[in-house]
């Protein structure tokens, strides 16, 4: 049943676990960095006085309901499209 589950009859395939513990270890540091980036944020945050903060009143968000026509992307004088 285990073999099964893999997928594989053979056995596991040594390159395809080698990549999958390299890709394990990439996800434990990256995991690690956003913990660090977290607190480094959270300490600029609180270190920082009230008048330093930026913020966003809601009355200054232009209403979108006006738009007329969005499907139109085709104009689009910077370059390629991002998903080409």
């Amino acid at each position: 049943m285990a073999k099964a589950l893999l997928g594989h009859v053979g056995g596991l395939d040594p390159r395809l676990m080698a990549e999958v513990t390299m890709l394990r270890r990439r996800v434990r540091e990256l995991e690690g960095e956003v913990l660090r980036l977290r607190a480094e944020n959270d300490a600029l945050a609180a270190a920082a006085a009230p008048d330093e903060l930026l913020t966003l009143d809601v009355t200054d968000v232009t209403d979108v309901t006006d738009v007329t026509d969005v499907t139109d992307v085709t104009d689009v004088s910077h370059g390629a499209p991002a998903l080409a």
